[in-house]
């Protein structure tokens, strides 16, 4: 495979699984660094960097659970201890925001302790964790990658937080790709529709409905962790280096 990530940095929050431990995966084999951040499952991150080093990549854990007070201080500070120790420098090349979370919950049965966990999930975080690293994202080569959702279109009546909240982080990265503009930095937001993972069968519970959700999506199947990767991938290699300021679905076309 084509180094072509070699020498650069990056963060994966949320990197220990699914998508994320995929994306950290691939970015590795084209050669980046790999922090994969995770919040309480330590067996799962080791394991994601087991598996990156094992075939000839580089990676670390960095535990902070984004959100809780004084986390994204510990975070950044392992950050720039490990960068500065492989590289010289605490410059960050890659930021990939993929944590947040979601579930089924109307607006009768949406709770505020809900709501707001939900919140810090999928705003809060990245919100400020990009806030604490803007400086350190290197001008001209730096690429900021927001993990959105197809349900940020659907309007689903039955996860109104979850749309309206990924809804947010489009726009966060709208206004972002404008402030980091003039220093050459992209900052996009990649949308997976329904992809197989940890959390699948709690969203896809039977046969029925996932034959209901291949029946809704042009592709006719579930997407796969590995294929929201490599479209990561490609945004932060060269070939996305004219791309910013965009949400792009990656669901198969699902209930276009």
């Amino acid at each position: 495979m084509e180094k072509d990530l070699a020498g650069k940095t990056a963060l994966v929050t949320g990197g220990g699984r699914g998508i994320g431990a995929r994306i950290a995966e691939r970015l590795a084999a084209a050669g980046a660094i790999i922090a994969v951040n995770y919040a309480g499952n330590a067996v799962a991150a080791e394991e994601t960097v087991a598996g990156i080093v094992a075939a000839g990549g580089q990676a670390f854990t960095a535990q902070a659970k984004l959100g809780a007070p004084g986390e994204i201080e510990k975070l950044v500070a392992q950050l720039d201890e490990e960068f500065a120790r492989r590289t010289g420098n605490s410059g960050l090349d890659i930021l990939i925001n993929n944590i947040g979370g979601g579930g089924y919950m109307t607006i009768r049965s949406t709770t505020i302790e809900q709501f707001e966990r939900l919140f810090t999930l999928n705003i809060g975080g990245p919100f400020f964790l990009t806030q604490a690293l803007i400086d350190r994202l290197r001008d001209q080569s730096g690429r900021v990658i927001n993990i959105s959702s197809a349900a940020s279109r659907l309007a689903g009546t039955d996860f109104i937080a979850y749309s309206i909240l990924k809804a947010g982080v489009d726009m966060f990265t709208r206004v972002l790709a404008k402030d980091l503009g003039p220093r050459g930095i992209t900052v996009n937001s990649v949308a997976p529709g329904f992809v197989k993972g940890d959390t699948y069968e709690e969203l896809v519970p039977t046969q029925e409905i996932e034959d209901q959700i291949c029946a809704n999506t042009l592709l006719r199947r579930i997407g796969q962790p590995e294929e929201i990767a490599d479209f990561v991938h490609a945004l932060v290699g060269e070939p996305g280096r004219w791309v910013t300021g965009q949400n792009i679905e990656a669901s198969g076309g699902f209930l276009f």
